[in-house]
């Protein structure tokens, strides 16, 4: 079973699907609007987004580049633009796959599933290594010189999008942007607690750091100790 967000302002088509994909075994939420669509795929992470173009507050198009800034989630696009070269842009843009308007859920829910198994077939996430630091992404697990840390799921977000670049120096923007995944605002304060948080749990300071290293007015980078 795959959670499904529609983002679609037409109620009777919004409805039509919700039944239409929940009678075939998926989780389906909804927004009538772009803002919120956007709300919703950032903070409740669904496995995949059916985006309407037509919406009343934002083209569906600038929603989708908007979305890619922060998420990866697969998104289908529907629309009524059935032409080649508007087809090519959107996939260029982002979208995974398309539907022309009009069609059935169970048209929908056979490009659901393709997207889907797409999306599953990739390369696994390969584990990662800094110094004594090991990390499982897939087991989402982090061990420092063989002792398995206790870390929350954000702390773990946190660390590994560090370790996957180490020795390069992250701004606190980008932070909040890929690891809170906040488009808009967020407070540098939440990344300072919680690099705090994970400097305890490595064993270190800020004023005696070994991993995680502060570059005064850019960012944090995380380093090979040794």
């Amino acid at each position: 079973m795959a959670t499904i967000l529609i983002v679609e302002d037409d109620a009777a088509i919004r409805t039509a699907l919700i039944r239409g994909l929940r009678d075939r075994g998926h989780a389906v939420t909804s927004a009538p609007a772009a803002l919120e669509g956007l709300r919703q795929a950032v903070t409740d992470r669904p496995d995949l987004v059916v985006l309407d173009l037509g919406l009343p507050d934002l083209d569906g198009a600038e929603m989708l580049r908007m979305l890619r800034a922060v998420s990866r989630v697969p998104v289908i696009v529907a629309t009524a633009r059935d032409g080649d070269a508007e087809m090519v842009r959107l996939l260029n843009a982002g979208a995974d796959d398309y539907v022309v308007k009009p069609f059935s859920a169970a048209q929908l829910d056979a490009r659901v599933r393709a997207v889907l198994r797409r999306a599953d077939g990739g390369p696994a996430d390969p584990s990662i290594a800094v110094g004594g630091l090991r990390l499982d992404p897939r087991g989402r697990e982090a061990a420092l010189d063989g002792v398995v840390l206790d870390l929350t799921p954000r702390e773990f977000d946190l660390l590994h999008y560090l370790a996957a670049r180490p020795g390069q120096v992250v701004t606190k923007r980008e932070l909040l942007t890929q690891v809170w995944q906040v488009p808009y605002g967020g407070a540098d304060k939440t990344v300072d607690v919680h690099l705090s948080w994970l400097r305890r749990k490595l064993g270190e300071t800020a004023q005696e750091p070994r991993y995680l290293h502060t570059v005064r007015g850019v960012g944090v980078k995380l380093v090979d100790p040794s």
